[in-house]
C-alpha cells in the first residue's frame, strides 16, 4: 500500500480539506507517524502533523506558537518534496500556500483555512468519501477542542502508566 493510502493519513485528508479539524488531524497522523517512524522528527510525517497544528495554533488566534510550527512545517516539508509521502499532493501549491499563510499570521491577519490539492485520483476518492462521515463541528468547538473533547481515556492510559512506573521503580530497589 502507499503510504498515503493507510486510512490514517487519509483521515487526516479528510479531517484536513472536510470540517478543517485540525485537533484530530495532529492526533490521527502522530499514530501513524509512531508506527512509520517514531522519534524522527524530521519525517515528512512530522511536517503533516506541524502543519494541522499551525493551523490550529492560528484559528485560536495564538500567532506566536502558529509561527513557530508553520516555520517548523514549511521546513519539514521543503526538504521532504521527493518522499513518498508528499507525492499525491500538489507540493508546489502547498509550499506556496505555506509562504502565504506564514506572512498572514506574521501580519496577525484572521484564521484562515487552506485546503490540499490532491493529484491522485483515487487517493481523492477515498478522501471524498471519508469526508461523508465526519461529524459536524461548531466553530467554539473546533477552536477550543484541547480543552472541550473528553479526556477520560487519556487521563485513564496516563494513571496506568504512572502505576506501572511506580511498581518497575519499587522493584528495581528491591
Amino acid at each position: 500500500m502507499h503510504p498515503m493510502n493507510h486510512p490514517a493519513f487519509v483521515q487526516f485528508l479528510s479531517y484536513f480539506n472536510g470540517n478543517r479539524d485540525y485537533f484530530e488531524c495532529h492526533e490521527v497522523l502522530e499514530e501513524y507517524w509512531k508506527e512509520v517512524a517514531p522519534r524522527d522528527r524530521q519525517h515528512p510525517l512530522t511536517g503533516w502533523i506541524q502543519l494541522a497544528t499551525g493551523l490550529y495554533h492560528w484559528r485560536r488566534g495564538n500567532f506566536r506558537g502558529a509561527t513557530t510550527i508553520l516555520n517548523k512545517a514549511c521546513t519539514t516539508l521543503q526538504t521532504s518534496t521527493t518522499s513518498p509521502f508528499v507525492e499525491k499532493i500538489d507540493t508546489a501549491a502547498l509550499l506556496q500556500q505555506l509562504k502565504h499563510l506564514q506572512k498572514a499570521v506574521s501580519e496577525q491577519q484572521p484564521y484562515q483555512a487552506m485546503t490540499l490539492r490532491i493529484l491522485d485520483e483515487e487517493l481523492n476518492n477515498k478522501v471524498q468519501q471519508a469526508m461523508k462521515d465526519l461529524p459536524l463541528a461548531d466553530s467554539h468547538f473546533l477552536t477550543h477542542k484541547h480543552r472541550l473533547r473528553d479526556r477520560t481515556e487519556v487521563l485513564k492510559e496516563r494513571d496506568i502508566a504512572l502505576q506501572k512506573r511506580r511498581i518497575d521503580t519499587k522493584r528495581s530497589r528491591h
